[in-house]
């Protein structure tokens, strides 16, 4: 009995400049045809991507700039490439990456290519739930294929066309058609929106950006899985009174891939400030940030005062507030909680002893019951708690993350301040100055946390070191 894996199958793999379809490049095809389950076809390609290839993915992948640079672009190849995929189950390991490679350079002559999709990295999940590994080298390894030339594109596509094979043979074919029926099925997208948006959208970390009539920015996301979270919002099951808002509302999507969780923590947090989308709420800046700052020694004062005024460490600061009433009303839930004195915190007026004292509520620094040196001991220890942390490094340091692709990027920070995000190499490159960059308390959060729980695949770069 013919299942869905009889019908003509393309196993395709690229290899590209770097990780994003948007401005990366292709430098090699290759695609095997099966049919009936059977390899009909094999066919590769060199592709000069008309850019340079960065180091660490000829080093990844053996491909130099040397060897691309007689090779065709991809306009002189596009035609074979789309005889060959048209009519045919779309089969790629980490599928979105290689096809939504291929709709964009399609999209760069014109041409509007579509097809079903088979990942078979779903698909090894699916049929192998309690296995760990499902990447091509752990996959190889479960079902003993070999691999005439790893990480180059006929190569691994051959080991997707044997991998096939093998499950035909191996697993039961009713349960093998419901599970790559399930994988294939399409998705559902609001009516306004291209249907083709979802074969593009990326299974990786990134920003997206959903925009409405008129180009009206209405909400910035990030996710560890671009495409999962943003169909997510058009799930009609799980929609909240937002979702379904912005599903009738939405008319465009963007998405900008990163590195990883970090790159796309930090990219999410600076464009909702920067551009305030109408439904981001939470993470939107205010017109200004207030801090408490305490000066003196003994005859300790506490100062409300604008964080941007604080132009040393953010160590100085203690806490971080929207308005200047919400720094006020902190500090006096601090006063009252540990029976400090406001006239002598310098933010009450008079002479003598405090109304607060008078009511039990002070100890009587105001008035020389208590000494203002262990006054001044206990609102150390009371505003402790609050105080914003030293910065630990000598001068700026950089987080240095890197995908499953080899796609590497360096966010760099100094005194808290996040000055931008660059590629490994270019560290040196002009990025916004301490002094000038703003202190964000969302990604002064998201540092500490890293620096509490340092994730295991990001490197730490002291790059100022004396």
């Amino acid at each position: 009995m013919p299942t869905l894996l009889d019908q003509p199958i393309a196993c395709v793999d690229l290899e590209t400049t770097g990780g994003n379809a948007l401005y990366n490049r292709v430098i090699e095809v290759g695609v095997v045809l099966m049919e009936g389950g059977e390899v009909v076809e094999e066919w590769s390609s060199l592709v000069n991507p008309g850019c340079r290839i960065p180091r660490n993915i000829e080093e990844f992948t053996g491909i130099s700039n040397d060897m691309v640079a007689g090779a065709p672009d991809f306009a002189a190849l596009g035609r074979d490439v789309l005889g060959r995929l048209e009519g045919r189950l779309f089969v790629a390991h980490n599928a979105r990456f290689d096809y939504g490679f291929l709709r964009s350079e399609f999209r760069r002559l014109d041409v509007r290519f579509r097809s079903p999709v088979l990942c078979t990295v779903k698909l090894s999940r699916r049929l192998y739930p309690g296995t760990h590994g499902h990447n091509l080298d752990a996959v190889m390894e479960r079902h003993g294929l070999s691999c005439s030339a790893r990480h180059r594109a006929l190569g691994d596509a051959q080991v997707l066309a044997a991998l096939l094979a093998q499950l035909r043979q191996r697993r039961d074919p009713g349960e093998l058609d419901a599970v790559v029926a399930g994988l294939v099925q399409e998705t559902s997208l609001p009516p306004q929106l291209d249907a083709g948006l979802a074969d593009e959208l990326p299974e990786g970390p990134g920003v997206y950006r959903f925009y409405g009539e008129g180009g009206a920015l209405l909400y910035v996301g990030k996710s560890k899985n671009l495409r999962a979270r943003i169909l997510a919002h058009f799930a009609g099951e799980h929609r909240s009174g937002k979702d379904l808002k912005l599903s009738r509302q939405v008319r465009q999507v963007e998405w900008t891939e990163t590195a990883g969780e970090i790159g796309a923590l930090l990219r999410e947090a600076r464009c909702v400030k920067e551009l305030e989308p109408l439904y981001n709420r939470r993470l939107r800046a205010s017109p200004q940030s207030w801090t408490l700052v305490l000066r003196g020694e003994e005859d300790l004062r506490a100062e409300i005062v604008p964080l941007d005024a604080v132009t040393a460490d953010a160590g100085a600061c203690h806490g971080v507030f929207r308005s200047r009433g919400d720094a006020r009303k902190a500090l006096e839930e601090l006063v009252r909680g540990h029976d400090l004195c406001l006239r002598v915190l310098g933010l009450e007026d008079g002479e003598g002893s405090c109304f607060a004292f008078q009511v039990g509520r002070c100890r009587g620094a105001c008035c020389g019951r208590e000494p203002l040196a262990l006054h001044a001991v206990r609102v150390r220890l009371a505003f402790a708690r609050h105080k914003l942390r030293d910065w630990p490094f000598a001068g700026r340091m950089g987080i240095r993350e890197r995908d499953w692709r080899g796609h590497e990027e360096v966010h760099v920070f100094d005194r808290w301040r996040y000055l931008g995000t660059v590629l490994p190499g270019q560290e040196s490159d002009p990025l916004a100055e301490a002094d000038a960059a703003a202190f964000d308390i969302d990604c002064y959060r998201i540092l500490c946390r890293l620096l509490d729980r340092p994730p295991a695949r990001v490197q730490w770069l002291e790059m100022d070191r004396p």
